[in-house]
């Protein structure tokens, strides 16, 4: 029965909580393994040993490595989706050099060394490959909107065809820069912001 306004809230099922921190538990091993020693590097044992439980356990949960991988990868996307979900007219290049100083190294968000290992992966697994396809084209669509939005509506206005190319520029740029925190990690802060505070502008203007 669907839950009515005024009535009490169902209490949340015990057992889907425990399995859900259970998977959360193995995710977050995984993607520390994975990051330190690659997809193909990064053994079963040796997820089960930084999550702490048995190899068989995690057989519960999932099938096999390539199930926690593209459970990885779409956590991971939906973490970077978030990053650039633009429902206002934020300081791009504010927003951009924050998200370069929290996500280097980070367990937790999109790490810049994880997104490597992804787009490698995907050269050779066509699941992983195609979910990143879809996550790009909705990402490019995304901004695409936020640039032809009304300004009022917290938008740019720009035409359609302008946006749709400065929406490609925009994900190159957010790309980009993940690729540079895993060669530079020390980046000097106040220079990116500086760099970007004179490109971003450009790119958004109509």
């Amino acid at each position: 029965m669907p839950w009515r306004l005024g009535a009490a809230m169902p209490e949340a099922d015990p057992r889907a909580a425990r399995v859900e921190a259970q998977r959360k538990r193995i995710l977050d091993a995984a993607q520390q393994c994975f990051i330190e020693h690659g997809f193909h590097g990064a053994s079963m044992s040796a997820i089960a040993e930084t999550a702490g439980m048995s190899a068989g356990l995690i057989y519960r949960y999932f099938e096999n490595k390539s199930a926690i991988i593209l459970a990885i990868v779409e956590e991971q996307l939906v973490l970077l989706r978030e990053e650039i979900s633009l429902n206002d007219r934020p300081d791009l290049p504010e927003l951009m050099t924050e998200n370069y100083a929290r996500t280097c190294g980070a367990q937790r968000g999109m790490n810049a060394a994880l997104l490597l290992e992804i787009s490698a992966e995907a050269t050779r697994d066509p699941q992983i490959a195609a979910a990143l396809d879809d996550y790009d084209q909705a990402v490019r669509q995304a901004l695409c909107d936020w640039l032809a939005r009304d300004p009022d509506a917290g938008g740019h206005g720009l035409p359609p065809e302008l946006a749709r190319q400065r929406a490609l520029m925009l994900q190159c740029l957010f790309e980009g820069l993940k690729l540079r925190e895993t060669r530079e990690p020390r980046l000097d802060r106040e220079l990116l912001l500086e760099a970007l505070q004179a490109v971003v502008p450009r790119v958004l203007a109509p």
